[in-house]
């Protein structure tokens, strides 16, 4: 099929030319089995609003770039109830799903230093993006509902949800970067390529999640504000209450921690600080052992993060570990 498409499509050809529109598909809550329907009639037996689900899987068709989309037909209803269809399926299946499958594909023997802190790195991300979508059920969701209901707002209150993508799928990159770099395998393991390609399959699914977020849902809550006459209560100046999740993470993903062509080498001094890191350390503990300020701790911290292109305590303390900064011994798993 070319070009975009149209509720007179088929709806089973629209599925058969992108296996990604299945999981929007579902989470609308459509099912298999429609036969030669099409999309709207599909929508219609199942109580989708039609215009939405079209601005979504274009959206998606056309590889979900980073810019706003036309909204004027999309209902807010529906993609907030996308969205948190969406939450669920991370937050309750796909997670707990590849957390299993990565359980039986490392070994966690005694032999295998890194396997207990790729799994430690795992469960960490995932309870960051758990308080993330939480935040947005509790905080961005209900005051966007409430606007859906035709709810009175206070005059200082406005929606802005943040462009958080890169704090998402910032940890997926670098869990696959461990995985690849620095996990060992002494032979083929198909197990282990199978969650890392589910790994890359989240990250693509994720990175769709943000940009509906950011460039379907935000403007279509910012027009409903408007068309609702709200703006009387809220004014221009003032839509900029910060409804905005916290960030995951605190450094930028920057490349691959590849600096002028050449990968980074540590200094001594920063890898003072990894093998401090990999012990567990807090910076003031740091700044204390090494004579340093905090400030000065935290400087060296970010710049490792850059080089080696890995931003959390586990991560480098994998890293520590595979370049025999510190024994497994001496690390708190």
């Amino acid at each position: 099929m070319y070009g975009h498409y149209k509720k007179t499509d088929k709806l089973s050809l629209v599925l058969a030319n992108d296996y990604r529109l299945l999981q929007v598909m579902s989470r609308f809550g459509i099912a298999l089995g429609f036969g030669e329907k099409t999309i709207d009639e599909v929508c219609r037996q199942c109580g989708a609003d039609t215009a939405t689900f079209l601005t979504i899987i274009n959206y998606v068709k056309d590889g979900a770039a980073n810019y706003p989309q036309s909204v004027e037909d999309v209902d807010v209803a529906s993609v907030l109830a996308y969205l948190q269809r969406t939450h669920h399926y991370f937050l309750d299946y796909l997670f707990p799903h590849i957390r299993w499958h990565l359980l039986n594909a490392i070994d966690c023997s005694v032999k295998n230093e890194i396997a207990f802190l790729v799994l430690k790195f795992f469960d960490e991300y995932v309870e960051e993006v758990r308080k993330h979508m939480e935040y947005e059920e509790t905080t961005v969701f209900t005051y966007v509902r409430r606007l859906v209901e035709g709810e009175p707002m206070p005059a200082d209150r406005g929606y802005l949800l943040s462009r958080h993508n890169e704090d998402i799928n910032s940890k997926l990159r670098e869990l696959k970067k461990l995985f690849i770099q620095y996990y060992p395998q002494t032979e083929n393991n198909e197990r282990l390529n199978a969650v890392i390609i589910s790994i890359y399959q989240a990250e693509e699914d994720l990175t769709i999640h943000c940009c509906v977020e950011d460039n379907i849902f935000a403007p279509a809550v910012h027009r409903l504000e408007k068309n609702e006459k709200i703006s009387s209560m809220v004014n221009s100046q003032s839509s900029t209450f910060n409804l905005s999740a916290p960030k995951l993470g605190e450094v930028p993903v920057r490349g691959m921690g590849c600096v002028n062509g050449q990968w980074s080498i540590l200094s001594a001094r920063e890898k003072e600080i990894v093998t401090c890191v990999a012990k567990g350390l807090s910076n003031k503990e740091i700044a204390d052992r090494l004579c340093l300020s905090v400030n000065t701790v935290t400087t060296h911290r970010r710049n490792i993060a850059r080089k080696l292109d890995i931003h959390s305590p586990a991560g480098i303390t994998i890293y520590a570990i595979v370049n025999k900064l510190v024994s497994i011994g001496e690390v708190n798993i």
